[in-house]
């Protein structure tokens, strides 16, 4: 999938995360998190990140994370509502499990 305009998804509000995603064909893959738990988290929560770009097949886009203590899964379909929004695609309910 092709990351085509720039998209955000979430809020900056406690427990929520704020998801921008942006083209990026110069650099590739390049992600910024900004998050008052990674200390404690910052891996899981790249890993979440990158698991989603990966089952995209996502290689090429600038993610900005505002993390304020989001769940994993907060943070998945934050991610995947940006991605859909940014390569202008509805998301595939096929894919949940």
């Amino acid at each position: 999938m092709k990351i085509i305009k720039t998209a955000i998804a979430g809020t900056l509000e406690s427990g929520d995360v704020q998801i921008m995603i942006s083209p990026n064909e110069e650099i590739g893959l390049e992600i910024n998190l900004n998050s008052i738990v990674k200390a404690q988290f910052g891996n899981a929560i790249m890993a979440t990140v990158m698991d989603v770009l990966k089952g995209y097949d996502i290689d090429k886009a600038t993610v900005q994370i505002q993390d304020k203590g989001a769940f994993d899964c907060v943070i998945r379909s934050r991610m995947q509502t940006a991605v859909c929004r940014a390569s202008g695609n509805l998301f595939d309910w096929k894919r949940v499990e």
